[in-house]
């Protein structure tokens, strides 16, 4: 009776779980893989920190080092990897619309060194020099060349060097290049070698402030007087820099729990500050080139969620998946708990109440109306009703509503001997 009674709810119930299963998103990856740059760039040496804060929540990260930006916007279109860093500011954008930013990590300002002895004020000032604007398949050299487009630079394509990095300061000091473009950080040993070699100069960016107005990925920072080196009073005066922000990218089916876990990576790497941040400041929402992903915008506006505050990663998750399947789960058990035991009442006692039925119909028939022959008949059908109640079984907790009908089965009976003695 019980399965009976109990089985279409549970029934109902495993139906209702398996529907509210197939809105419950699949469990995170234990692997990702993330695109950088080569072996002695931020990118990768950011990388490796994050790799170490993410096994703390036993999540391994894989790094795959490339040539810059280009090559890792290609592979995360591709597939082949889960998330790049990218340098923003270039105005490069995905033609599918499947890749999403998950913020700005820090500036990366944008270094102007040249040669020749007049004071560079403009970019316009290096109409038809020779320009190291960055190696192949490197932001850096998507930057330069819309900037250079923005001034309307018409330069003779073999005048634009795909050269980067230590073959650009090369280049350079060789006198083999007029001026030399580099996206990286202050403390990076190129960048000093360079603020300190006195035959070289550093552009500033007189007219910063157009520059953002035109391109919201960039921004205008300040490098102040002396900071690179107080004792040789390097730079000389203060200097407008323009700045991109290494972006975070991912394609938008990233795991929502690893979006959260990844930016609290990046606040423990990046939140202390530099010398152009602020601590805090990063990671932002700001000045990135790709749509900001749903999960990093809800991140940025309240933290990471409730759970991962306060329970291990894969804990978290695992009670977040399920909370998902409790509002549909809930909304078919309450009811459930409130119907079945009515109707298990029910069912236990209509095998009982079924029975008074067949006494009432023998006893509207009027047997102190009736002859021994009837009375005799009446009997038999009440001996017969009472053998197929010893055969009926009920929880003892109905026990008593049982031997209340034999007891009116017997009282009915005592009632039939005596109109039959009479």
């Amino acid at each position: 009776m019980r399965l009976k009674t109990f089985g279409p709810a549970i029934a109902l119930t495993l139906i209702g779980f398996i529907i509210a299963w197939q809105f419950v998103n699949p469990a995170p990856p234990h692997t990702i893989t993330i695109a950088t740059g080569q072996a002695d760039g931020a990118y990768y040496l950011f990388a490796e920190r994050y790799r170490e804060i993410l096994a703390e929540a036993s999540v391994t990260l894989e790094i795959r080092r490339t040539a810059g930006s280009l090559e890792n916007l290609r592979l995360l279109e591709a597939g082949e990897v889960d998330l790049a860093f990218f340098q923003g500011g270039s105005g490069i954008s995905t033609a599918d619309g499947d890749i999403t930013a998950l913020g700005s990590l820090y500036y990366e300002p944008l270094w102007v060194f040249y040669r020749h002895p007049e004071v560079a004020r403009r970019l316009t000032d290096f109409q038809g020099k020779r320009l190291a604007t960055g190696a192949e398949g490197s932001g850096t050299r998507e930057l330069v060349h819309a900037l250079l487009e923005d001034n309307r630079i018409d330069t003779p394509a073999d005048k634009l060097q795909a050269l980067g990095g230590k073959a650009a300061a090369r280049a350079l000091r060789q006198d083999a290049a007029d001026a030399a473009f580099f996206v990286a950080s202050p403390r990076s040993p190129l960048i000093q070698e360079l603020l300190h070699d006195k035959t070289i100069r550093l552009m500033s960016f007189t007219r910063a402030a157009a520059y953002t107005d035109l391109n919201h990925a960039l921004a205008a920072v300040t490098l102040p007087e002396g900071v690179i080196d107080l004792q040789a009073n390097i730079p000389p005066q203060d200097v407008a820099l323009l700045a991109s922000t290494a972006n975070l990218i991912a394609r938008d089916d990233f795991h929502p729990a690893l979006v959260s876990l990844l930016l609290q990576a990046a606040t423990r790497v990046h939140g202390g500050g530099g010398l152009f941040e602020k601590p805090g400041e990063f990671p932002n929402a700001k000045h990135v080139d790709f749509p900001l992903n749903k999960d990093a915008r809800r991140f940025y506006r309240h933290g990471p969620p409730f759970l991962q505050r306060y329970l291990p990663f894969w804990t978290a998750n695992l009670v977040d998946r399920m909370m998902i399947m409790l509002v549909p789960l809930l909304t078919i058990l309450v009811p459930l708990v409130k119907v079945m035991p009515p109707t298990y009442r029910w069912q236990v006692r209509r095998k009982i109440y079924r029975w008074y039925h067949e006494l009432h119909a023998i006893d509207i028939q009027h047997p102190d109306q009736a002859s021994a022959a009837e009375l005799a008949e009446l009997l038999q059908r009440l001996d017969a009703i009472e053998e197929d109640v010893r055969k009926v079984k009920v929880p003892l907790s109905y026990s008593d509503e049982l031997y209340n009908l034999r007891l009116h089965i017997g009282m009915l009976r005592n009632r039939l001997r005596d109109l039959r003695s009479d």
